[in-house]
């Protein structure tokens, strides 16, 4: 059994992972610790489990092998490389850090100490990706030259007393969050369009601060792929019911997904849009796979270089948004490099 200890209620998928924890037969929760006290304290009890306050008596206690990190993003860095240092595995929500040098800091650690970390990226697990991924690796859309990603919600429009929307407030809280709706809600098409379309070689970013003074809330990216093909990225808290989208477009076909919609066009079929009758099978949850690298070593399909190309974007983008300029990755992934003015 690995006896896992819950890291703070801060990010709204806490409770979500707490549940994959307690219907996964390999995990057991056996304590909870917040920054937040009361906060931590109710949790505990919920879950029925005592709360610890002190985060380096959780931290050093023999019994403890794994953490579930749900805290505010800016303290990833500290509590995982603590985390690892005393060698309990990691799950975390995305995004690991904020900076890719942050990101290559805590792999050293964790490599160092022989953890497991897992960073959740679910949509890699799921049939629409593999079979976009499929499509791709089988020709069946020729050369790659463009991809769309839109994921939105309306989490951040003003309702009926609370001017924030329905989002906690603290996730407009910059200096907790690092950002807004491009590196919450943005990570997803972010991850999907690394995998898709491969090494990034610039970006061009906007992110707009339409309803909220301190984060975005509705944000594009432009982004240059080293194989010559284009991205589009779009995300945001102000839209209301608008679907997911996932759009590929190549020199012998197209590939549109919209929510569980899946149409494609290609010369290697009959005339005409096609619907699959067949899609890859789901892979495992992050969770999952992070329980089965540690029980059987098992490689998970969620990787370093996932984990480490969502920051990447993300830092680029941020810095394309403040200077207001195309930003390449090399200015970023080799840190001897002059920036750019």
């Amino acid at each position: 059994m690995i006896n896992v200890a819950l890291l703070s209620k801060w990010h709204v998928h806490a409770d979500d992972y707490a549940r994959q924890a307690i219907e996964n037969e390999h995990l057991q929760i056996r304590v909870v610790w917040d920054e937040n006290i009361e906060r931590g304290i109710e949790w505990a009890k919920k879950m029925n489990v005592p709360f610890e306050q002190d985060l380096m008596k959780v931290l050093t206690n023999p019994e403890i092998n794994a953490v579930i990190v749900d805290t505010p993003t800016n303290l990833h860095k500290e509590i995982i490389m603590l985390s690892a240092e005393n060698k309990k595995h990691i799950f975390t929500e995305k995004v690991l850090a904020f900076t890719l040098q942050d990101c290559k800091e805590i792999y050293d650690v964790v490599e160092k100490n022989n953890v497991q970390l897992m960073v959740s990226l679910p949509r890699l697990t799921e049939n629409y990706y593999l079979y976009a991924q499929q499509v791709l690796d089988q020709g069946m859309l020729g050369k790659l030259t463009s991809i769309r990603c839109r994921l939105a919600h309306n989490g951040a429009v003003p309702i009926e007393g609370n001017p924030n929307g329905w989002l906690p407030k603290h996730f407009f809280n910059k200096e907790e969050c690092g950002g807004g709706a491009l590196i919450d809600l943005g990570a997803h098409p972010i991850y999907l369009t690394n995998r898709l379309g491969g090494p990034v070689k610039a970006v061009s970013a906007r992110l707009q601060q339409q309803f909220n003074d301190e984060v975005d809330d509705n944000s594009v990216a432009i982004i240059e792929y080293e194989n010559g093909a284009l991205g589009l990225i779009e995300t945001g808290f102000l839209s209301y019911g608008g679907p997911f989208q996932l759009e590929l477009y190549g020199t012998e076909g197209t590939l549109l997904i919209e929510d569980s919609k899946i149409r494609i066009k290609s010369r290697q079929l009959n005339e005409g849009w096609q619907t699959p009758e067949i899609l890859p099978d789901k892979l495992p949850m992050p969770m999952e796979q992070w329980v089965n690298s540690i029980i059987s070593e098992e490689v998970p399909a969620i990787t370093k270089t996932d984990v480490q190309g969502l920051t990447l974007i993300n830092q680029a983008c941020l810095r394309s948004h403040e200077q207001g300029r195309r930003v390449e990755t090399a200015e970023i992934m080799n840190i001897n490099l002059p920036l750019k003015k």
